[in-house]
């Protein structure tokens, strides 16, 4: 069933934003043809928005194949930016994975999807890319099980119920009992793990971080290889740690709210 609009919706720019995300890891470049069908568009109108996505530049042609340019970043690190969080966030994140010789990454919750807003990589080979701008179904994810816990009850199902962008196949939606009592506990312990249930040999643990209202604006983790970390050490070892950097960055967000508005840092991504 097609989703009710508001009157003051604007359908071409909906159609344009779904031009943009048609574009993807596993389809950087992609015929006019391809647009249409991926988006749903008749040729003509993926047509016009290709060509003023051109213009614009966020979009390049060459030899009837389009794809992204770079400035398609300006978008998703304008929001990051916005927070100012990143800032905040590296050092701690950068002293964990010197602790934990880990990755360690930051999301936020979008639909049923978490997305990728932070990352401080080690090199290891490990099944999944992850990069900012990633989304993944929220329930396979430490992550995601730790920001649906954040959420009212009515809240949770509404997210739940938003189609899953990421190349990832979600799960099953859990019977609302089975949900609420697996949610009710991660909120109770502050923390969720996943073992596995992203890809094989992934495991994680996540932690929320809070605002000065007790709001979770995002979640920190730590990801390893099965092989490697057994959840022991994930969990009594890399999980102290985790805590500790999410409630230093806490402190300094909390610190950066009571600042005079013109004398608060300007957020970057870069």
């Amino acid at each position: 069933m097609a989703q009710e609009r508001g009157p003051d919706f604007i359908e071409a720019l909906s159609r344009g934003l779904d031009v943009l995300s048609s574009f993807s890891a596993a389809r950087p470049s992609a015929s006019l043809s391809e647009v249409a069908q991926a988006t749903g568009l008749a040729r003509p109108t993926a047509r016009r928005i290709l060509l003023t996505l051109s213009e614009l530049g966020y979009v390049r042609a060459s030899d009837g194949v389009y794809s992204l340019t770079p400035r398609v970043l300006d978008l998703g690190t304008a929001y990051v930016g916005s927070l100012g969080l990143w800032d905040l966030a590296r050092p701690h994140m950068e002293d964990l994975v010197a602790q934990t010789h880990e990755s360690s990454s930051m999301a936020q919750l979008d639909g049923s999807d978490i997305l990728y807003v932070a990352r401080v990589a080690v090199h290891k080979l490990i099944a999944l890319r992850v990069e900012i701008g990633t989304r993944f179904p929220a329930l396979r994810t430490s992550q995601g099980k730790v920001l649906l816990a954040g959420l009212p009850p009515a809240a949770v199902r509404a997210a739940l119920e938003v189609p899953s962008r990421s190349t990832v196949p979600a799960l099953p939606v859990p019977p609302d009992d089975e949900l609420a009592e697996l949610l009710a506990h991660v909120r109770e312990q502050g923390w969720a793990s996943a073992d596995e249930e992203l890809a094989a040999g992934v495991r994680s643990v996540a932690v929320p971080v809070h605002d000065a209202s007790g709001r979770v604006l995002a979640t920190m983790n730590v990801t390893v290889h099965a092989a490697e970390t057994s959840m022991d050490t994930l969990l009594n070892h890399h999980l102290p740690l985790l805590r500790r950097a999410a409630e230093g960055l806490e402190a300094d967000w909390a610190r950066r709210a009571r600042l005079p508005i013109e004398a608060a840092p300007q957020g970057s991504a870069r």
